[in-house]
């Protein structure tokens, strides 16, 4: 059986970057629903979950994925074709990018970074190589290798000295185990207050909602589960954070799946999830928690499906309170699960991967998968 296509691991920084344009949702459509695509395959999910996911075609999310395997992150903007033949030789378009992406104090400029006139007029006179261009099609040139003027920003490397251990195991267990594999994730702060968004309106005149400074009704997080077996999702909304809410949402995994064989959580660190008396309970229950490190939340698969959850019940709203709020996080949910893939796909699924794990011999404390399931 051919292995599964699925993105290679993300760095850091990749995975904070499909993360901010998945919550955001302020880029394009193609570089949203391809981020989409990469950061659902990065937490585990299929081709065919990913497809339904974004509406599109799964030979479609496969290309895509092919394409962020090969090139990474430029995969999110298309290559168009067409136009004049260009003047400069491959080579020569090389230099250029990395003479452009290359601090000017590194090359001898006293500049603390380049402009359009002050990077033609050095490659006009770099030694040993002359190239003649304008700023125009400077500009054009670095736009079509992914190379534009923008602000600098900050990251942050995961300093998880288990890192590779923790990503390891959360991808052994979404491999073997999908069907008894569970994720955990906070959704908030959500507000009261109108919301800017998009919806289709007669040209010039866009859909309007007031305005307010006002903050009066306090915030609610969702507490959201999602099984990656059934593609399923759903959660509740409370006032805050903490370990009686999170083990809250943990006995409702729990009962997801009553059979007391084990279950995986896949979820991050925040200090209200991984407390002694969370581990008893999870150890007591026959749960793994599996931890994201330490800012690489976007291996969590939940986060993928976050996106549509804000950009549809948050994002072009204006709830009265928290209860309206929160009906229609509901109502959408519902929408969501019965509008997920057929659930005679999963049934097939489940039923030939339980067939390859007994093959094999994937077991639990002595008890094969099917025996256990």
């Amino acid at each position: 059986m051919a292995e599964p296509v699925r993105v290679r691991r993300l760095t850091d920084q990749e995975g904070q970057r499909l993360q901010q344009i998945v919550r955001r949702g302020s880029t394009d459509s193609i570089r949203y629903r391809r981020a989409m695509m990469l950061l659902a395959s990065a937490g585990g999910n299929r081709v065919p979950v990913i497809a339904q996911l974004v509406q599109a075609d799964e030979d479609t999310v496969r290309d895509v994925i092919h394409r962020f395997n090969e090139i990474g992150l430029a995969c999110l903007d298309p290559r168009w074709a067409g136009g004049r033949p260009r003047l400069l030789s491959p080579d020569d378009e090389d230099f250029v990018v990395q003479t452009a992406t290359t601090r000017p104090a590194k090359l001898g400029q006293p500049f603390a970074r380049w402009s359009l006139r002050k990077l033609a007029a050095y490659l006009r006179r770099v030694h040993g190589r002359v190239i003649r261009i304008g700023r125009e099609a400077l500009r054009c040139l670095l736009a079509r290798r992914g190379v534009t003027f923008q602000r600098t920003k900050t990251w942050k490397e995961s300093p998880d000295p288990d890192r590779d251990t923790k990503l390891d195991r959360i991808e052994h267990v979404l491999e073997h185990f999908p069907d008894r594999v569970f994720a955990f994730d906070e959704f908030g702060p959500l507000g009261i207050r109108p919301t800017g968004g998009s919806c289709w309106a007669a040209q010039g005149r866009p859909e309007r909602h007031p305005a307010t400074y006002h903050r009066t009704h306090g915030v609610r997080y969702f507490h959201g589960c999602y099984s990656v077996g059934d593609d399923t999702l759903w959660g509740v909304n409370r006032r805050k954070k903490g370990a009686l809410n999170t083990r809250a949402a943990l006995r409702s995994i729990r009962a997801a799946r009553p059979d007391g064989a084990p279950i995986y959580v896949i979820l991050d660190n925040l200090s209200a999830h991984k407390g002694e008396t969370m581990r008893q309970w999870a150890m007591k229950n026959r749960v793994e928690l599996c931890f994201t490190p330490t800012y690489a939340s976007w291996a969590n698969p939940i986060e993928a499906h976050f996106g549509p959850l804000r950009q549809f019940t948050v994002a072009n709203s204006n709830h009265p309170n928290h209860t309206v709020q929160t009906r229609e996080l509901h109502r959408y949910l519902r929408w969501r699960n019965a509008n997920a893939r057929h659930r005679d796909v999963l049934a097939a699924e489940r039923k030939e991967r339980a067939r390859i794990r007994s093959e094999k011999g994937i077991r639990w404390g002595g008890r094969s998968l099917v025996e256990a399931a």
